[in-house]
């Protein structure tokens, strides 16, 4: 890992990158004047649009403007096959993985993880045990977050497979783009990412219960002070079917129906947007007033599909992510097309006592949390901070993994005080159907603190529109 950051649009000596040519000399010609104007309306539209999001712990209320940044990411075409290639595979694996720990455990029963990190897993839902899903499918949307550093090299940095959020935002960004600067589209083959909500319900018609032709998919939402109730509905809408919430749907005659103003409808598919223990409260968490009693008995009959299963939660959980190269060869066959980043298992004893040694210079998680919580970026903390974090780790060492702090790339953003690098990641969405499929690009955020490497909009982190070019 080396401590410079990648440039995404200028090399080393200051020259500006190939598939970046076109869009900087526009970008030269541009007043600062106009570029403030631009982004102010952005800001307008996306608030009157309501494109905001809550965040957990503030006060009851509080919403806030998820940064848009009005230089995009740019991505040529040979790049973005290599890392479309590299999710198909990656994506293809963590669906056989979650199959294999629900049925036979061969991956287990060969060695090749740990018994008690599947089963022991916080995640694991033994209901699901010898449950079969339409197609084997568990992960039918899975946001799989990539990051950039060592002079260019992509690295998979998380894998989201419960409830993956943000395809809304990158939906927003490009429509944004075409809204503020529609000349740039006229000499800039930008690949489009418009049809997203289409191949999404393709897909999920693609796995209705065997013998329904004509399925009824509903998204499924815990409700508006949900913080990512922006998207839920947004998705629902653009696909042309119901927003429901838990209440609006029961259990008879081993269906699942929804209530409508002319009757019960049968309801074939839910994209839920509710974690597991919510669900039903039958099974799971019996105060829950967010899911369907009786739900899970329809499911494991194979009478409704849920996307994305229950008990995908195991295949993202951050102690199941050292494995991942080992399910792909497992699975497959095939050596690993984008690497993990080097990790570290706090629950053994000697990758422990490194990251100990190493703390300044690691990233340290939580094994179950998200969003940029309970994380410890060594290199920014204070001293009492990695005494803190280090008790942790000494305290309950399964509960953590560690990383080195990647120096991630930069993209040039716009900021207060003009046009500067700052530290992006990368969403994009891959669909798992039929067949596997995403659209080109994804979700790109942005830490718009000067040397911050937290992208996420829980932490201050924006979003920029993600442009891969056509060939």
């Amino acid at each position: 890992m080396t401590s410079a950051s990648f440039n995404e649009m200028y090399t080393a000596d200051g020259g500006v990158r190939d598939h970046y040519r076109e869009f900087e000399s526009w970008l030269s010609r541009q007043s600062d004047d106009l570029m403030r104007l631009k982004r102010a309306e952005a800001d307008l539209v996306f608030r009157r649009v309501g494109i905001t999001f809550a965040v957990y712990g503030e006060s009851a209320g509080t919403e806030r403007l998820i940064p848009f940044d009005v230089i995009p990411r740019i991505i040529p075409a040979a790049e973005w096959r290599l890392i479309e290639t590299g999710l198909r595979q990656r994506v293809k694996a963590l669906n056989r993985f979650l199959h294999d720990i629900y049925h036979e455990g061969e991956i287990v029963r060969a060695g090749r993880i740990p018994s008690d990190a599947v089963y022991s897993n916080s995640q694991y839902r033994p209901q699901m045990k010898g449950v079969d899903v339409p197609g084997g499918i568990y992960a039918h949307i899975a946001g799989i977050d990539i990051v950039r550093a060592d002079g260019g090299q992509y690295y998979v940095l998380e894998d989201n497979l419960r409830v993956p959020s943000g395809v809304s935002y990158m939906l927003e960004d490009r429509r944004m783009m075409m809204r503020l600067f529609p000349d740039l589209f006229s000499f800039n083959r930008v690949a489009p990412v418009e049809h997203y909500p289409d191949l999404l319900l393709e897909d999920l018609r693609s796995v209705a219960p065997i013998g329904v032709d004509e399925p009824t998919v509903v998204v499924l939402t815990p409700g508006m002070h949900n913080s990512a109730y922006f998207e839920h509905a947004f998705l629902a809408q653009q696909m042309g079917v119901e927003l429901v919430e838990g209440q609006d749907l029961f259990v008879q005659d081993t269906g699942v129906y929804m209530r409508t103003t002319r009757g019960p409808r049968r309801v074939d598919v839910i994209y839920r947007r509710i974690d597991d223990d919510f669900l039903d409260p039958m099974v799971f968490r019996n105060d829950s007033s967010l899911g369907v009693p009786g739900l899970l008995d329809v499911y494991r009959a194979g009478r409704v599909t849920l996307a994305n299963a229950i008990g995908t939660g195991v295949a993202d959980d951050k102690s199941i992510y050292p494995f991942v190269p080992d399910m792909i060869q497992f699975y497959l066959g095939e050596k690993p097309l984008l690497p993990n980043v080097p990790t570290y298992r706090c629950r053994n004893r000697d990758e422990l006592e490194f990251a100990l040694r190493n703390l300044p210079e690691m990233v340290v998680k939580e094994v179950h949390n998200a969003g940029g919580y309970g994380m410890l970026i060594g290199p920014c903390a204070t001293r009492e901070e990695l005494d803190d974090f280090g008790r942790r780790l000494r305290n309950n060492p399964h509960n953590y993994i560690a990383q080195p702090t990647l120096a991630l790339s930069t993209c040039p953003t716009y900021v207060g005080s003009g046009v500067a690098p700052r530290h992006v990641d990368l969403r994009p969405f891959v669909l798992s159907g039929r067949q596997i499929s995403m659209v080109p690009g994804g979700l790109t955020r942005v830490a718009l603190r000067e040397g911050s490497l937290v992208v996420n909009s829980s932490q201050g982190g924006g979003t920029k529109d993600t442009w891969v070019l056509g060939r």
